[in-house]
């Protein structure tokens, strides 16, 4: 992670940290273009890793909106460490939501409202079929899964 926090640096971005060993990084920069700057990390890891990787980029406001717009958060008997978000990198289509055609467990739910699907998995992650590869074949984008906590704490850092 020491090593993902310089690359981070070397691009020009200021505060960073890193959360985890998952790949999350807390960073400030002046651009607001997201796509080029994730183009930018994209490439300096290729570089120094010789590995590719997708960067999604999220806002603190756009994060702060994925955490006070989770559809479950207030539902009775939701266990909190149930909660999962996957952050996809495009929006997706309308018509392709609307005729997902996903199976899914009977007690799992999830909801798509803008870039995230926002999942409640009460038998556990492991266990369901609501994975990011599910998402990223049906919605044709490129995903990444966070629980709720982690969502959470990476908001909180970003403060």
């Amino acid at each position: 992670m020491a090593d993902l926090v310089k690359i981070f640096e070397s691009l020009g971005f200021k505060k960073v940290r890193t959360y985890l060993q998952s790949g999350n990084v807390i960073f400030e920069y002046d651009s607001n273009d997201a796509s080029k700057i994730a183009e930018s990390i994209e490439r300096k890891i290729s570089q120094k890793f010789s590995f590719s990787v997708n960067v999604i980029i999220r806002t603190e406001d756009e994060l702060e909106n994925v955490v006070n717009t989770n559809p479950f958060i207030k539902e009775a008997n939701i266990e909190l460490d149930k909660l999962h978000v996957t952050f996809l990198l495009n929006m997706p289509e309308l018509k392709t939501v609307l005729n997902l055609g996903i199976n899914k467990a009977e007690n799992e739910k999830f909801e798509i409202i803008g870039r995230e699907v926002y999942l409640y998995c009460p038998n556990g992650y492991a266990r369901t079929k609501l994975k990011n590869d599910i998402f990223e074949k049906k919605l044709n984008t490129v995903a990444t899964k966070r629980n709720w906590k982690t969502t959470n704490k990476l908001l909180e850092l970003s403060n």
